[in-house]
Parts: C-alpha cells; sequence; structure tokens
C-alpha cells in the first residue's frame, strides 16, 4: 500500500516523465518545410528537356573529308549561337577500322579547337559499336529547351476580401524569364567558374600597397564628349 506522503513525489515525478517524453518525441519529428511563396511555386513548372544535335562522319583511312569539314564548321556555328557547355566527339570501339575512327576523332577535335571552340570544352570518349562495319563517328552537343507554364485564369481580380495572392501570380515572371534565358541548361546547374585574372590582382595589390590609384586609366571614349557626325 503507498504511503500518503509519497503521492504528491510520485505524482510530480510522473509529470516530470511525461514532459521530457513529449520532447524527446517532439524533437525526432522532422521539421517542416518552409511555406512556399506565390512566386516560387513555379520554379517547378518549368520542364528542361534536351536532344542532341551532332553530325555522323563515315570514316576514311584518309581522314575528313571536305563535306565532313564543312559539317563540322556549321556544328560548331550552332554550339556557339547556343552558348552550349561542350561538344562531345564519340569515336565507335569494337567494331571494324578502330585505328581509323580513332584518328579521325582526333582529327575532328583539332579542327573544332581550329574553328574558336575552346580546347576544355572539346571532349573525346567512345561509345559501343556492337561490332558494326563503318561505324560512324559522332560529334555533337546537347541542346537544351524550356517548356514555360501557360499564364492566364486570374479568376475574379476584385474578389479581395481574402486578402490572399492570386493563384494565377508569379506565372508570367517564372515564363518569361524561362523564356529569355540563353541557354537553358542553366536552369539546371549552374556554369562552370572561370579561372582569376592573377596578373591583374598583383597588379591592383602592388600598387595599393604602394598608397597609388588601383582603377584603370581613363581612355578617351569615356570622356563624356558627344562625337561630331561627318558631313
Amino acid at each position: 500500500m503507498t504511503r500518503p506522503h509519497l503521492l504528491p513525489n510520485l505524482t510530480a515525478a510522473g509529470l516530470v516523465l511525461v514532459l521530457l517524453s513529449a520532447c524527446a518525441s517532439h524533437g525526432l519529428e522532422p521539421e517542416a518545410p518552409p511555406p512556399r511563396t506565390e512566386t516560387s511555386q513555379w520554379n517547378d513548372r518549368v520542364h528542361v528537356l534536351s536532344h542532341p544535335d551532332e553530325v555522323l562522319l563515315a570514316p576514311h583511312a584518309e581522314g575528313l573529308s571536305a563535306a565532313q569539314t564543312q559539317a563540322l564548321d556549321g556544328l560548331v556555328g550552332r554550339w556557339m549561337s547556343a552558348e552550349a557547355r561542350e561538344i562531345v566527339v564519340s569515336a565507335p570501339i569494337g567494331g571494324t577500322g578502330g585505328e581509323i575512327a580513332g584518328r579521325m576523332a582526333v582529327a575532328a577535335r583539332q579542327h573544332l579547337i581550329s574553328m574558336g571552340a575552346p580546347p576544355a570544352s572539346v571532349r573525346v570518349t567512345g561509345y559501343d559499336a556492337a561490332g558494326a562495319p563503318g561505324a560512324p563517328l559522332k560529334v555533337g552537343f546537347l541542346r537544351y529547351t524550356a517548356e514555360v507554364p501557360q499564364c492566364g485564369g486570374w479568376e475574379n481580380i476584385t474578389a479581395t476580401r481574402n486578402n490572399t495572392a492570386y493563384e494565377n501570380f508569379g506565372c508570367a515572371v517564372t515564363a518569361n524569364m524561362a523564356a529569355q534565358v540563353a541557354n537553358p541548361e542553366d536552369l539546371l546547374s549552374p556554369r562552370n567558374e572561370t579561372p582569376i585574372d592573377s596578373g591583374r590582382r598583383a597588379t591592383v595589390l602592388d600598387k595599393y600597397r604602394k598608397g597609388e590609384v588601383t582603377s584603370s586609366a581613363k581612355d578617351e571614349q569615356s570622356n563624356g564628349v558627344v562625337s561630331k557626325a561627318v558631313n
């Protein structure tokens, strides 16, 4: 039989255990994601699709033909216009004429670089030709397009008694941004940072230590004088 004077102590101890268990169970629950703003709710409604833009080059023992060189020139132009990130030269592996395809892959890469493609942006790889005779050399890049949401349906814009944003709010901004971006691939991931100009940095720091002006010299084109038209 429990003594009467122990009841308050047991009651207090039980209350502490209940509170501790409640705290422990609350700490194991995952945190709820922050509520989405009216404009961010449209971010996942832009779909970025990719499709290859490539040319197929038949292997030639003598190297690239005039027609193949012209095809590569057109490919480089489209690559620069699309502001794509890299060009992939894929040589067949496992088929006949592997050595010829390898030499053509090197020649194709050198030609692309000579046409203005940065060496770091031209990658040579191989693909399984499954023993197919005369498997072509594949040269191309991925072209990305963005599918934007269809905006509209503002409902009744005079019904503001609930003081809430309309469901269509933010759609036009998202659609315009996705439609205007030069390369929709940038919507998927950011580009790599370009290397710093170490020479310019050293020059600026040296002038700073000497107490000199660190800005570039002003040229005549930035003096604000209006040029006179030639009659």
